[in-house]
């Protein structure tokens, strides 16, 4: 694997003798670095540091005209920080003490050799990452918290988040505005426990939070008060950690329900979008589509797979401002490793085997959109360093390419993994998790959506009535028994598999439970599957599952389902009833060859 600094490191060398000019780029080049630029003289050095960036430069002294003092001197005018190396056949203290005033890297003197050329660029270009790296992060931090404050202050709840002293840290417009109106002491700097009765409720929820490092589940609390008169109070309360998982205080979400409560039983929606569910569940998530869409930040959806991720991306990109323009949509389990970068950022003619025309990348194509990164937990980490960078900066370089392009883009990835879990393990870049995850949207899986099987059922049984042009006109009492009795290892998409085939089979005008597979009238999972889904990684989102896929000649199915459908993915991935990155993951597992 190449070393990190050789990585799209662009280096300028600077000499008025064409001989040693090119012997320095072959040497670089020939080490992995580049792309390696050249100028002879100081003017056209000049003109390259004023339109270009660079991670390295190495200059002559000692040139025709200014001196290559002259144009450090221009590098630090122009608050470029990459590092520069003086290189001279006249080394004298004078030139030399010039040259660490204004901040060379280093002083080589002629002739230079090729071991001291390549060890000083590689510690130069090491340290100067390192500065970029610092650099990143502290910028990525005001980045996130600036995005925490505008959706902080965008939510339509009221919030609070208190220190471990109950110190108020920070208040939403919402919350403050409510205050205000009370006359009430909270402020950021006030104590929480400067609030008078009825309002303790809210003392008593944060220091159980405090004391225990435990959620508060959301409750309704009947306050009285002289302004308000009698209210009711919707309170939960979360902890909240910091860096490196520390506890830092408790943050309380409270509403005013009693004027909405009967408005928001009449107006619960059963539809969103082409999100479909009238459960608790997917009414969390329908609000954070609204209260997310329309601020433009990074989102991270987790959740099982079949759960419906791509819908809320679909939602997320309607709710935006960016509804008018495209939607760019990368399966990353589906393009193979190798040519995932070029299929992201694009690529030149001739910069590979095979690139025989310029093409634009999917990045390119959203620009001005959204850009839909699916299963992103499985890239290399090699692509991780790139798509990071891109994140950061918003540009990036085709392959093959030394002119940076420039894009806006939003971007909204999407994961089953468990990708804390991936991070502990090294498998997954720590500040790639948390420049994706600025907002973060679970989808609950189907068994946790009280209320939702029956609608989906019907919903689905409608949609295939049509399609097949069948006359059904419900579902038994016994087969949706059978249905909400089912753990559901594929979600909402192995639900709809399931009442496909049985409209497919049913003869009458009613679904019945004989028209449901053995699975279902068992009330099981298939074997292996159900496990999995029980597990605790499970339950931190992996869910593979997927409607009757047994671990035993596992391999040996897929190949057979392959061969049936001429390697066909879609139809192979919905006949073993799994999602299509689940079958890519299946058949680089057992090295299935990738191949119709």
């Amino acid at each position: 694997m190449m070393e990190p600094e050789k990585i799209d490191s662009r280096i300028l060398v600077v000499d008025d003798e064409e001989s040693l000019r090119l012997t320095f780029k072959m040497f670089l080049a020939k080490e992995g670095y580049g792309p390696v630029l050249t100028a002879g003289t100081y003017e056209e050095a000049k003109a390259l540091i004023e339109t270009e960036e660079f991670d390295l430069i190495i200059s002559d002294i000692v040139m025709e005209g200014e001196s290559g003092i002259d144009l450090l001197r221009r590098v630090r005018e122009l608050h470029k920080e990459c590092p520069v190396v003086m290189v001279t056949g006249y080394p004298n203290i004078n030139t030399a003490t010039e040259a660490v005033r204004l901040g060379a890297f280093d002083y080589l003197a002629k002739p230079v050799k090729k071991d001291d050329l390549l060890r000083t660029a590689r510690m130069a270009l090491r340290q100067y990452a390192l500065w970029r790296e610092k650099n990143r992060l502290d910028q990525e931090k005001d980045r996130y918290r600036q995005n925490l404050e505008i959706v902080f202050r965008s939510v339509r709840d009221m919030i609070i988040t208190v220190d471990p002293a109950l110190q108020v840290v920070q208040i939403n417009d919402r919350a403050r505005e409510w205050a205000e109106g009370l006359a009430l002491e909270l402020r950021e700097g006030a104590s929480l426990e400067a609030l008078p009765e009825p309002f303790r409720v809210f003392v008593e929820d944060a220091r159980r939070v405090i004391d225990s490092h435990q959620e508060v589940a959301e409750h309704q609390v009947e306050l009285e008060s002289e302004q308000l008169g009698r209210v009711v109070f919707r309170i939960s309360g979360v902890p909240l950690e910091g860096q490196q998982e520390k506890f830092s205080g408790a943050m309380l979400v409270f509403r005013d329900v009693s004027r909405l409560e009967f408005l928001e039983q009449r107006g619960k929606r059963s539809r969103f979008h082409r999100l479909a569910g009238g459960s608790p569940a997917m009414q969390t998530v329908y609000t954070m589509i609204e209260n997310v869409g329309p601020v433009d930040v990074t989102v991270l959806i987790t959740g099982e797979s079949g759960t419906g991720k791509e819908l809320v991306v679909e939602a997320l990109h309607a709710e935006s401002p960016r509804r008018g323009m495209p939607l760019i949509k990368v399966d990353c389990t589906s393009i193979p490793e190798n040519l995932l970068e070029s299929e992201l950022f694009g690529h030149k003619r001739g910069s590979f085997t095979g690139a025989d025309r310029h093409r634009e990348g999917r990045i390119l194509q959203a620009d001005g959109g959204t850009l839909f990164l699916d299963e992103v937990g499985d890239i290399s980490l090699m692509n991780q360093v790139r798509l990071l960078r891109f994140l950061q900066e918003r540009t990036f370089y085709p392959v093959g390419g030394d002119q940076p392009v420039s894009v806006d883009v939003r971007v909204v990835a999407a994961t089953n993994a468990d990708l804390r879990q991936k991070v502990r393990d090294g498998q997954f870049r720590e500040d790639l998790y948390y420049r994706l995850r600025v907002v973060d949207i679970h989808l609950p899986p189907l068994r946790e959506r009280d209320g939702d099987m029956e609608l989906l059922a019907r919903m689905f049984m409608e949609r295939f009535n049509k399609q097949l042009n069948k006359n059904i006109s419900g579902i038994s009492d016994q087969a949706l028994r059978m249905l909400t009795g089912y753990r559901w290892p594929g979600n909402v998409r192995e639900l709809e598999h399931v009442i496909e085939r049985a409209c497919v089979l049913c003869a009458g005008p009613t679904i019945t439970s004989a028209d449901l597979s053995a699975e279902i009238m068992g009330g099981q999972a298939p074997m292996g599957v159900a496990a999995h889904n029980a597990s605790p990684q499970a339950a931190g989102g992996e869910g593979h599952g997927g409607g009757g896929m047994p671990d035993d000649g596992e391999e040996a199915r897929i190949m057979r389902v392959l061969q049936q459908t001429d390697g066909n993915k879609a139809k192979a991935a919905r006949l073993l009833g799994i999602d299509r990155s689940t079958l890519y993951r299946k058949m680089k597992q057992y090295n299935i060859p990738d191949s119709d």
